[in-house]
């Protein structure tokens, strides 16, 4: 599945350079030898997509020289699916070739390196790049197959990047970050908590299937999200939250006065989780400014059906509520008046509900319930821990940072 990602910068198309999906293949200087000469016939090029062809580690240093012909203008480029074909080696080749032309550029502001295999191969060079880098404001890095401990790495370079661009001038902060579909895991949610909260203008993180599981979940939140005041876009969605998640996410929504989006389809909250997360959302419903709540397959039940039509009538900007796929009738009479508060607010509306389940048994609820217990114990006597690591991996970083 290929990654989505489009911000509109207001570039003319004079000033776009782009073969998209051309499938083209450039192994040598003769093959991209007539595109750099299109790209030269422009003025100002601000954005550059070569997305969708294949490049050798000898046409990325040709097209990277290029590049610095428009140094001053350049900020948005995208690198997706470019190494189709390549071998591990020719990938961090390629990339080192770009990456020190891409730190040249002091108007950088949108760099896409999503569906390449980089792996633990290119790690070293991500790490490199990151760290050093001050202008990148939106950075996608979704579908790269970093693993844990890849994963890991690029966490600690957001923190090295968010401490330098602190003493650089004309630097810009982090606005968003997507790096989903990458195996993450929890092996890699203490660094980048840490890479996060020192990122503290991030809007929109974007973290959907990642294997994360509910510890995992608990980290990332109470000890990287919550710092982040700005944010408006969270999407977590295709990770396992249960209670321990579930409760994460609840105490800390207050501490997102700026959201609009939320994404925690295919979470697993539970319905114990879902009713716990509605009962905390209840509470600034009348200052919320969520848009959009995506909630489906998460085994919501019907009590929180009922919390939901107590406090739906507050949130004033809702506009799309996804319930699909959770424990209750399609015909409830709870369904019905969320969409008469719906109609009666003017604004919002349901997704379809054609995928229902069916509600469990209380003894098999009983049987979930004692697991998630077990669990939940468990992460709730590993916070002093979590923070006694980190810190000291701030510690650590704080003295090599670049």
């Amino acid at each position: 599945m290929t990654t989505i990602y489009n911000r509109d910068l207001g570039i003319a198309e004079k000033h776009i350079f782009s073969i998209r999906n051309k499938g083209l293949k450039f192994d040598t200087a003769d093959d991209i030898k007539p595109y750099l000469e299109e790209l030269n016939k422009l003025d100002n090029v601000a954005k550059v997509d070569i997305s969708g062809n294949t490049i050798s580690p000898e046409c990325s240093q040709l097209l990277a020289k290029e590049l610095l012909n428009f140094k001053d203008t350049l900020v948005d480029i995208n690198l997706q699916d470019i190494y189709t074909s390549r071998d591990r080696f020719e990938i961090p080749k390629s990339l080192s070739e770009f990456f020190p032309v891409l730190l040249q550029l002091p108007n950088l502001s949108i760099l896409n390196l999503s569906d390449n295999a980089f792996g633990q191969d290119a790690i070293d060079v991500i790490d490199d790049f990151i760290s050093k880098c001050t202008t990148v404001e939106y950075f996608i890095i979704t579908n790269n197959g970093l693993g844990p401990f890849s994963g890991a790495r690029v966490g600690k370079a957001l923190y090295r990047s968010a401490k330098l661009r602190e003493k650089t001038e004309n630097s810009k902060t982090l606005k968003a970050f997507w790096c989903g579909r990458n195996r993450l895991e929890n092996g890699s949610c203490e660094a980048l908590a840490l890479g996060f909260r020192a990122n503290k203008d991030l809007e929109e993180i974007k973290l959907y299937q990642n294997g994360i599981r509910p510890s995992g979940i608990s980290t990332l939140i109470n000890f990287g999200l919550s710092s982040l005041k700005n944010l408006k876009v969270l999407d977590l969605q295709d990770n396992t939250f249960t209670l321990p998640g579930s409760y994460a996410l609840s105490e800390n929504i207050k501490n997102w006065p700026e959201l609009i989006e939320l994404n925690v389809n295919d979470c697993l909250l539970k319905a114990k989780g879902c009713k716990l997360f509605l009962d905390k959302l209840a509470e600034i419903s009348n200052k919320s400014k969520l848009q959009i709540l995506r909630l489906q397959y998460n085994e919501l039940e019907v009590d929180s059906l009922e919390s939901l039509t107590k406090f739906l009538n507050n949130m004033k900007d809702l506009n799309s509520l996804e319930l699909n796929g959770n424990r209750f009738e399609e015909d409830s009479d709870l369904i019905e008046k969320i969409n008469e508060i719906f109609e009666e607010k003017g604004l919002g509306e349901l997704d379809e509900l054609d995928d229902l389940e069916e509600p469990d048994s209380d003894e098999e609820d009983d049987e979930e319930d004692d697991e998630e217990d077990d669990e939940d114990d468990e992460v709730a006597n590993a916070p002093e821990e979590i923070d006694a690591r980190l810190k000291e991996l701030e510690t650590e970083l704080a003295a090599t940072h670049i």
